[in-house]
């Protein structure tokens, strides 16, 4: 059967599928700021035009963190069948967070042990764009006649939105649906799991208003950092018990997430924190401003305007009982919620793969937060896509990150039938 044969070529392609995780590991793409984008790209651009793939980079000049120092590069990899049919599309950004602190290993080394590849973005996600990879080649060297057409792209600032990657492309026309018919994003949601979509998101900058005044007459001025502190004690006391009382149907994991979420991503107050090399003293002032930034996460059952006037409606309220009170708030970011549908094309023959390589089906998940499928869905108009990868998402964007080289070859065999059946019809 053809499927023993991709599942053999793919074991015997796991020494490549290990080099491969490691060099894209070793190119250090951090977002912030968009380092060594074109880098990897040109690394994968090599590889692919290898294998055949007909390639284009595709800069996002002037989307938002595009610059001349830190231009945002985005590959894009396509190769024709032998014969009309639908094109199957893998998309997996290439850049990664900030280190942080806490390894006991290089990040950037891409060290095998005990089975596992170690690094920033093992992970999250270039494991899963490494098995994607090779989930390609291994088709192709199985099934050299098939039809429709395949594309991997390797694309930017997911981790900061996805504006200078998958947006720019899908506004341009790449996840066109008459173009790209099925799309799976390698994401690290475990191997065992197919992701339908996400929550939506509203971020949000609230600002309270004050009076400056000399730090020893208070009395002279209004404190903007004490409204803030009214701001955060209502939210508390009102808002948190509602949206814990707020529960979706969305299979969200983890099981906190099935509710609304709030966080309170920053809160700063008063004169700007002075450079690292200041050695001087604050001045004595009464803060006259305090912004706090609130990352708010919502559910299909909820509504955009409804999420905001809950917001709105406590600081409102505020307004009319505190002396003094006053506020402004900036809209920073939206996200609709997107949930692809569990019988779509693309989930049902993912999850065909699934059972035949583990044995048993997936778990249908929603992830708390965004990804690039946001774009794909509300841009491009393409509802046929998922994310599948290997990697365990609680791994992401935490000290020691790491990937199961098992894992990458599972999701491989998973990809490379998911191919199969799609391309071939077997």
């Amino acid at each position: 059967m053809s499927g023993d044969k991709l599942i053999a070529e793919i074991d015997a392609r796991r020494d490549d599928l290990v080099r491969l995780t490691q060099d894209l590991i070793q190119i250090p793409t951090l977002n912030p700021p968009g380092a060594r984008y074109r880098e990897i790209c040109a690394y994968l651009d090599a590889r692919l035009t290898k294998a055949g793939f007909q390639t284009t980079l595709i800069r996002a000049r002037d989307a938002v963190g595009d610059s001349e120092r830190y231009p945002r590069w985005n590959l894009i990899g396509r190769r024709e069948g032998g014969r009309s049919g639908e094109c199957v599309h893998f998309n997996s950004h290439h850049d990664v967070v900030a280190v942080g602190q806490g390894w006991s290993v290089d990040p950037f080394a891409g060290d095998e042990q005990d089975g596992r590849i170690y690094g920033r973005g093992a992970c999250d996600m270039k494991g899963g764009l490494a098995a994607s990879v090779i989930a390609a080649e291994a088709f192709l060297a199985v099934h050299p006649d098939y039809a429709g057409a395949i594309e991997i792209s390797a694309t930017a600032d997911e981790e900061s939105g996805g504006f200078g990657g998958v947006a720019y492309l899908a506004e341009r026309g790449y996840f066109n649906p008459e173009r790209v018919q099925h799309v799976i994003i390698p994401e690290p949601l475990n191997k065992d799991r197919i992701c339908l979509g996400h929550r939506g998101v509203w971020w949000a900058e609230i600002e309270t208003k004050g009076r400056i005044a000399h730090g020893s007459m208070p009395f002279l001025g209004d404190c903007a950092v004490r409204h803030m502190g009214a701001v955060l004690a209502e939210m508390e006391k009102t808002l948190f018990p509602a949206l814990a009382g707020k529960k979706t149907d969305m299979p969200v994991v983890p099981e906190g997430a099935r509710q609304s979420t709030l966080n309170i991503n920053s809160i700063h107050g008063g004169e700007p924190v002075q450079e690292a090399d200041y050695t001087g003293l604050p001045s004595a002032c009464v803060p006259d401003r305090c912004q706090m930034v609130i990352d708010r996460r919502f559910l299909m059952e909820e509504s955009l305007p409804e999420v905001r006037a809950e917001v709105i409606g406590l600081l409102d309220h505020l307004k009319a009982v505190r002396p003094g009170f006053d506020y402004s708030i900036r809209d920073m970011h939206t996200v609709i919620p997107s949930m692809t549908d569990r019988h779509a094309p693309v989930v049902e023959t993912v999850s065909r793969a699934v059972t035949r390589v583990l044995g048993q089906g997936p778990e249908y998940v929603v992830s708390p937060g965004t990804y690039d499928q946001k774009h794909i869905d509300r841009i491009g108009r393409l509802r046929n896509c998922i994310a599948y990868g290997p990697g365990i998402l609680d791994l992401a964007h935490q000290p020691d990150e790491w990937v199961g080289i098992d894992d990458m070859l599972d999701s491989a065999k998973v990809m490379a039938l998911s191919l199969a059946e799609l391309l071939t019809q077997e």
